[in-house]
């Protein structure tokens, strides 16, 4: 599976590591994605998904149920 959020879309960005005499090789920036099980009690059911860090503070912000509907919204689920 590759290393997306699934509320927030983020995904991993490519730069540049550079050494002390500037030499540049390529890296990644990875995200810090976790596997989370969230309860919907509106459907009274649990799901999980794949989120970032980030994500899970506006979760816990909002509340799963209105982050659930934006994404589906921006058509990220």
């Amino acid at each position: 599976m590759s290393r997306v959020c699934q509320i927030s879309g983020k995904k991993a960005m490519v730069g540049n590591n550079v050494s002390h005499s500037n030499r540049k090789t390529k890296r990644r920036f990875n995200i810090n994605l976790i596997r989370k099980k969230f309860y919907i009690p509106s459907e009274d059911k649990w799901i999980t998904l794949k989120v970032t860090t980030s994500t899970l503070k506006t979760i816990d912000k909002k509340g799963i149920s209105e982050v659930l509907k934006i994404a589906k919204k921006n058509k990220l689920i």
